[in-house]
């Protein structure tokens, strides 16, 4: 309590003399009690502080307080209403004026145009109009060069955006502010949110270079044991406003959350193990899943009122999986099987089989695979229900009743500041948008729910709350797939978490074994793996297919094709010319 009082007086005395010391020490970027009203949300309502140049400053937040509105007002993407935001003793007004100024911002949203090349979308707006600032050669060679600093791998520059997976666009979108040479001041909104473990290491490499290069850095971001590890300071907001600054010797999770919530006493995060399902019937198995063209086939079983986990890094097929389990994606061999309403296990590839036999997906990349931007954040939120509950027979009247009481138990539920329900859903801060399709999920009770990456851009309040809800969830005899990039995430909630690589799964750890070191060895290869067996089953349900069953779907043995040009062995000009031999 004392060390809150500390730090509030600490920001008040700050606020004071602010403006003077704004004045009087170079380097300093300061905000000085600024207003940013959208009509009557106060998205900021009187923030102040400031960072030096050579640091790394966090600013931390639940959902909805502002952060993202203040990073956008410092890249002058967005007008103040009252206030003053001062970069090097001038304000930007302007996208153009922060860059000419040296500020470089990556937003939360991956701002990637699908249809061009890598390289066309890393430079684009860098040429003047009248003339290129680099050749197509140069820009090309740049472009490789920093994806394979920033990815650790090759990116061919001439790929379209569209193939590319979605932590690949975030590094492209990323890559776009390291590329620039004037950058003094370097603004992180949410960037680590779709990159694992090894991905963020390196872009945390590229940000202490950045520092000690005299560059100030701003990151905005939900993952607390991130921050700790990689700010020298962090402003903590709520409402709209600054309630503390924390030194790098005080930020740690119990003054962190302590601030951002306005409790003065936080619980921590449970350690112990997680719920365990309390029979072995089988609800959902794969059986010769293979996931990659080339990858060894995978076997899974999950329980009646079990969470498992799944994780690997970036590219290692965990994420298709998960898409393939959902139905949103098909696989290249084997079968997927649910359990019907009869008890029997009835095969299902698509999507809309999926759906029928209660199986519900959220997925991480709310911008392009579950928002509908140009709907309301109700609609957002009701839409999959309109069928369900219509009246009338074919007249199909929707019963606005249900649906408001369904809206309302949701937001309540999932405490979302949603505004206005009629509001576009772009109008909620990005964890909002994210805990709107975790309440389309919810609002239609399926017995399977699969869930890729769910609290990418959730602050940490949220993410507990959403953790008591899927543990009440699976207690009430559903099940849930959970794939997440965050290793702490699976500490006490799944008592299993399957490590992928190489497109099929490398190794099975459960109980006490699931933590994040261990977790980690197994991403990397580094523990003993499970070889190619299948998941063993404890339950009497088999899992693999008996000997006199045939398997479907199974991949066909490739044919090997020669063409043939008799017309050069034979002149004749009644002979077909053309044969196609199969061996």
């Amino acid at each position: 309590m004392s060390a809150e009082i500390n730090m509030k007086d600490n920001t008040s005395k700050k606020k004071e003399v602010l403006s003077d010391k704004s004045k009087t020490v170079q380097g300093d970027v300061y905000v000085q009690d600024v207003h940013k009203y959208f009509g009557v949300t106060r998205a900021l309502n009187g923030v102040n502080f400031n960072a030096n140049f050579g640091e790394i400053h966090a600013i931390v937040g639940g959902n909805g307080c502002g952060k993202s509105t203040l990073a956008k007002v410092m890249s002058g993407v967005l007008p103040i209403d009252k206030g003053k935001v001062s970069v090097l003793g001038h304000t930007p007004t302007s996208p153009v004026m922060a860059r000419n100024m040296g500020i470089a911002t990556v937003f939360q949203e991956v701002m990637i145009a699908e249809e061009a090349s890598v390289v066309d979308n890393l430079f684009v707006g860098s040429d003047d109009f009248w003339y290129k600032n680099l050749t197509q050669r140069e820009k090309v060679l740049k472009a490789q060069e920093i994806m394979e600093d920033l990815v650790g791998e090759y990116i061919d520059p001439y790929t379209q955006a569209f193939n590319l997976s979605l932590p690949i666009k975030a590094w492209i979108t990323i890559a776009r502010a390291f590329l620039r040479e004037n950058t003094k001041v370097l603004i992180l909104d949410e960037s680590s949110a779709a990159l694992d473990f090894d991905s963020t290491e390196r872009l945390f490499k590229k940000m202490r270079e950045l520092r000690d290069n005299g560059v100030a850095v701003f990151i905005v971001t939900h993952r607390i044991a991130e921050l700790v590890r990689i700010s020298d300071k962090a402003t903590v907001m709520r409402d709209g406003k600054d309630v503390g600054v924390l030194e790098k010797k005080d930020l740690n999770e119990k003054n962190l959350i302590g601030l951002m919530t306005g409790r003065t006493e936080i619980g921590e995060k449970s350690k112990g193990l997680a719920l365990q399902a309390k029979t072995d019937k089988i609800v959902m198995r794969a059986e010769n899943l293979v996931v990659w063209p080339n990858s060894k086939p995978v076997n899974f079983e999950v329980k009646k009122g079990e969470i498992v986990g799944v994780t690997g890094l970036d590219g290692n097929g965990q994420d298709d999986f998960v898409k393939i389990l959902a139905g949103v994606q098909e696989s290249h061999g084997g079968t997927t099987e649910i359990l019907d309403t009869k008890e029997k296990f009835t095969k299902y590839n698509s999507l809309e089989d999926a759906k029928n036999n209660g199986i519900s997906f959220v997925s991480g990349d709310r911008k392009k695979e579950g928002i509908l931007p140009n709907l309301s954040i109700y609609e957002n939120l009701v839409v999959p229900l309109y069928k369900k509950t219509s009246r009338g027979g074919f007249l199909g009247f929707v019963d606005w009743m249900e649906l408001n009481g369904i809206f309302d138990w949701e937001v309540d539920r999932l405490s979302i500041k949603t505004g206005p329900r009629d509001n576009l859903i772009g109008s909620l801060s990005g964890g909002n948008q994210q805990k709107v399709m975790i309440a389309r999920s919810f609002a239609q009770h399926p017995k399977v729910l699969i869930l890729n990456d769910p609290a990418r851009g959730i602050d940490v309040s949220t993410k507990r709350d959403l953790y008591t809800h899927l543990r009440n969830y699976v207690e009430e005899g559903n099940t849930v797939v959970f794939l997440s990039s965050e290793l702490e995430e699976f500490i006490g909630l799944c008592p299993k978490v399957m490590v992928f690589r190489n497109g099929t799964v490398f190794d099975i750890f459960e109980n006490e074994k699931v933590n994040a070191d261990t977790l980690l060895e197994g991403m990397f290869g580094q523990t003993a793996g499970i070889g190619e067996t299948t998941i063993s089953s404890k339950s009497n349900t088999p899992l693999m297919p008996t000997p006199n069953r045939k398997i479907d779907n199974k991949i066909p043995e490739k044919k090997i094709l020669k063409v043939v040009d008799f017309g050069k062995e034979n002149n004749n000009e009644n002979k077909t010319k053309i044969k196609i031999k199969t061996f």
